[in-house]
């Protein structure tokens, strides 16, 4: 599966991308969970102490220059398709089963700037999500910042996560216009933050039509493991189970799970 899971800016992205990453691990099945959000929290969800969070991608001038031949400055010559096979096990740590990447935001240039920073994360991207034995978490920001047509055939789903609110479904439907444009090939909905005694809501308006594959419910012990900087799995029965139905949901629908 190679799963990305993208919405509005605090809808419960990175809580969701890391109860998936969790539960696959805890499945018995190899996972990497990419951070591809410019706030870069994944690591913290996952339990993972800030001293041994991995460095961003992104920021590793260096690196980059080193992969794309970018000289200082704009408007130079740089390769678009870098050698980044090593990357991953390079820079990527593992906390309870689940190795995670982080490639940071690209600073300058705007959305889908033809950057070196741009070119190295999208190649990388690439190279993960074409390798065939490993399950694939990545965690989005708003934006389908790191995805083209040439790799959006390899992602088995997108996960739009929505919160109950005008906003988060206006934002959803934005996102859902972007994934078309570049084929993504299964999308589907997780509604999050819902009050336990209030039923899944429906797909309606802009997300009409799109399958709902559950929800998470609101849980003030989340907020508190984010303050405290301890893991989304810890002690969340509830969403254990349901990020499991979520689970079942995505392997039971259409097309590659």
């Amino acid at each position: 599966m190679k799963i990305a899971v993208t919405g509005k800016g605090g809808v419960g992205k990175t809580t969701l991308s890391a109860l998936l990453a969790r539960a696959i691990a805890e499945a018995g099945r190899p996972v990497i969970a990419i951070d591809a959000d410019p706030a870069a929290n994944l690591a913290s969800a996952l339990g993972l102490p800030p001293a041994g969070w991995p460095e961003a991608i992104s920021g590793m001038k260096e690196l980059i220059a080193e992969r794309t031949g970018a000289e200082e400055g704009y408007g130079k010559f740089f390769k678009l398709n870098p050698d980044v096979a090593d990357l991953p096990a390079k820079y990527s740590k593992t906390v309870h089963g689940v190795r995670i990447l982080v490639l940071g935001g690209v600073p300058s240039g705007g959305s889908g700037c033809l950057c070196p920073e741009n070119a190295l994360l999208r190649a990388l991207v690439t190279h993960i999500l074409m390798e065939p034995d490993e399950t694939v978490i990545l965690d989005m920001e708003a934006g389908i910042e790191h995805l083209g047509r040439g790799t959006a055939e390899a992602v088995s789903m997108m996960i739009i996560v929505v919160e109950p609110g005008v906003r988060s479904v206006q934002t959803a439907g934005t996102i859902r216009r972007l994934a078309a444009d570049i084929r993504i090939p299964r999308l589907g909905i997780v509604f999050s933050k819902v009050p336990p005694d209030l039923p899944t809501p429906a797909a309606t308006g802009p997300l009409e039509g799109l399958p709902v594959l559950g929800r998470l419910s609101h849980d003030s012990g989340l907020l508190r493991s984010e303050i405290e900087g301890k893991p989304a799995w810890t002690g969340r029965e509830p969403q254990k189970t349901e990020v499991r139905a979520i689970l079942d949901a995505i392997m039971a629908g259409p097309g590659p799970a």
